[in-house]
C-alpha cells in the first residue's frame, strides 16, 4: 500500500520475472548456453558479477564464466524473495574448474524493467574447495 492508503500500481508481475530469470539460469548454466539467458535481460542490461568486479553485458559474463567450466554443472536455485521490482535469488552449484571440483554458493539481486526483464543484476557470492552441496531446507524461504 502507498503511504495515501491506495494500492501500489506494478507495471510489472517481479514474482513472475523472478521465477522467469531462475528458469534461464538453470537452463544456460545446465547447458553453457548464454544464449538462453537473452529473454530475460533488456538490451542495455547491466550486470555486476561480484562486488569487486565492473559491471559488463549479462551474456557475455555468461559466456565468459561457462569458458572457465567443463563437464556437467550441479545447479540449484532457492525461491526468489520480491519486493516491488525488485528480488533476491540465492543459488548454489558444483562445478569443475581447471581439473578442481569447486562450490558455489551464492546471490543475486535483480531489479526488473517495466516488461518484466532484468534491467540492473548484482551478484554476491563465495568459493568452497571440493563438491559441497546445500544443506537441507537451503533456499526455502519465500516472502510473506
Amino acid at each position: 500500500m502507498s503511504w495515501c492508503g491506495n494500492p501500489y500500481d506494478r507495471s510489472v508481475d517481479a514474482n513472475a520475472a523472478a521465477r522467469a530469470w531462475v528458469d534461464a539460469w538453470t537452463r544456460s548454466w545446465r547447458a553453457k548456453d548464454p544464449e538462453l539467458l537473452r529473454p530475460v535481460y533488456t538490451e542495455d542490461a547491466r550486470h555486476r558479477s561480484h562486488p569487486f568486479r565492473k559491471p559488463q553485458p549479462p551474456l557475455e559474463y555468461a559466456a565468459w564464466a561457462y569458458e572457465e567450466e567443463e563437464g556437467e554443472p550441479e545447479v540449484w536455485m532457492g525461491e526468489p524473495l520480491v519486493s516491488g521490482d525488485t528480488a533476491a535469488v540465492e543459488w548454489w552449484a558444483v562445478v569443475i574448474e581447471n581439473g578442481e571440483e569447486v562450490s558455489l554458493a551464492g546471490t543475486s539481486w535483480l531489479r526488473f524493467g517495466d516488461d518484466g526483464r532484468v534491467a540492473d543484476q548484482h551478484d554476491y557470492w563465495g568459493t568452497a574447495s571440493g563438491r559441497k552441496p546445500p544443506w537441507e531446507g537451503w533456499g526455502a524461504t519465500s516472502a510473506p
